[in-house]
């Protein structure tokens, strides 16, 4: 398996993708995070009303849960960051992992089928994240590892995606709270 992700990392457009799919997934959830820092409601309107197994309903009450609500903002703001960075990626994926499988159980739970295929498509793109860094998750995971070879190629290495990393996250954070709250 680690001969076959080190041949993936060879080819640029793969790179492209890593990088971009660390983007977008680093920016969903800064974008989320700030309405649960700044202690606004996911959706609109309130589910107070709800039946208790709509989803709706579990989302009032984790918003009116408070500090557990701030403590999941913050969780996915450091962990967006860390993914968008590209240069503490590896544990972004490895903290967004049980966040995302979390918020794939919950949309499974209340049978939220056009949420479902989202988290599902997230949960699958972040174990290909996850499967990218194989070389220095194995680490963690192997009881002998072989010894660690960088296979990552140079131009994923790359400092501009690091400076556009943290670009995008100043950007999509400007979004959230100038653009969208001005309307």
């Amino acid at each position: 398996m680690q001969k076959q992700i080190s041949n993936l990392k060879q080819y640029k457009l793969v790179q492209l993708f890593t990088i971009g799919l660390r983007y977008v997934f680093g920016a969903s959830f800064v974008f989320a995070s700030i309405f649960k820092i700044e202690g606004i409601r996911f959706t609109p309107e309130s589910g107070e009303n709800d039946p208790i197994d709509s989803l709706s309903h579990f989302f009032e009450a984790m918003y009116r849960a408070g500090l557990y609500w701030h403590f999941i903002g913050w969780g996915q703001l450091i962990v967006g960051f860390l993914l968008m960075s590209q240069l503490f990626s590896t544990l972004g994926a490895v903290a967004f992992f049980p966040m995302m499988l979390n918020i794939f159980i919950i949309t499974i739970s209340f049978n939220s089928t056009n949420i479902l295929i989202i988290t599902f498509l997230m949960l699958l793109g972040n174990i290909y994240l996850l499967l990218w860094d194989w070389n220095k998750l194995k680490y963690v995971v192997l009881i002998n590892p072989q010894s660690y070879i960088d296979d990552n190629n140079e131009f994923s290495k790359h400092r501009i995606w690091t400076y556009l990393g943290i670009f995008f996250f100043i950007v999509v954070i400007f979004i959230r709270k100038v653009v969208l709250n001005a309307h």
